[in-house]
């Protein structure tokens, strides 16, 4: 297993935990699964002869019985990541903090207004309008030039932790996961 990156939390520094889909051995390492679950990382069980699966009612979790092919081990890999991104979304915390799945960065109090409004319709359109309006103050609406400003810095922000703020022409932005195939044009 890989280690988790050097900016995860202290309790994610398990040598065999990442980010990725975590292969783990069932029952044998029934502690680090029940972490894993905790943190919200994926991870895949690799039943032990002579002992029945657990029960998995997480969309980030499944099992296979071993001796299995190659292809059979990675198509499990496979479906997990895909689960774990459509059932991942950023979450800004009160100080701050923007954080998607293990990793996380500190925003300032302007850019955490905008985000607020970026993640409530993460995957879909926010209107510009709209988002100005959370950077007015004092009934002075915030120039479009200002949003442009906080936009091009949150873009710098979001992109370690697999995040993109894309432009929707005419219309706001859109916060969604970066797809590395994905055209960047004007949204960098």
């Amino acid at each position: 297993m890989t280690a988790a990156p050097s900016s995860a939390p202290a309790e994610i520094q398990h040598p065999s935990l990442k980010k990725d889909v975590n292969i783990l051995r069932w029952p044998a390492e029934r502690q680090l699964r029940e972490q894993c679950r905790r943190l919200g990382l994926l991870r895949l069980l690799v039943v032990e002869r002579n002992h029945e699966p657990p029960t998995c009612s997480d969309v980030r979790e499944d099992w296979i019985r071993m001796p299995a092919t190659s292809k059979d081990f990675q198509a499990r890999i496979t479906a997990l990541q895909l689960r774990g991104v459509s059932h991942t979304v950023p979450h800004l915390d009160q100080d701050g903090i923007l954080r998607m799945g293990t990793a996380a960065v500190a925003v300032s109090p302007r850019e955490a207004q905008l985000l607020q409004v970026l993640i409530q319709r993460f995957g879909r359109t926010a209107a510009r309008e709209e988002l100005r309006a959370h950077l007015s103050e004092d009934g002075k609406e915030a120039s479009r030039n200002a949003l442009d400003l906080h936009i091009k810095r949150l873009r710098r922000r979001v992109r370690p932790l697999g995040l993109a703020i894309r432009t929707a022409w005419g219309r706001g932005y859109v916060l969604e996961y970066d797809t590395p195939n994905q055209a960047r044009g004007a949204d960098v």
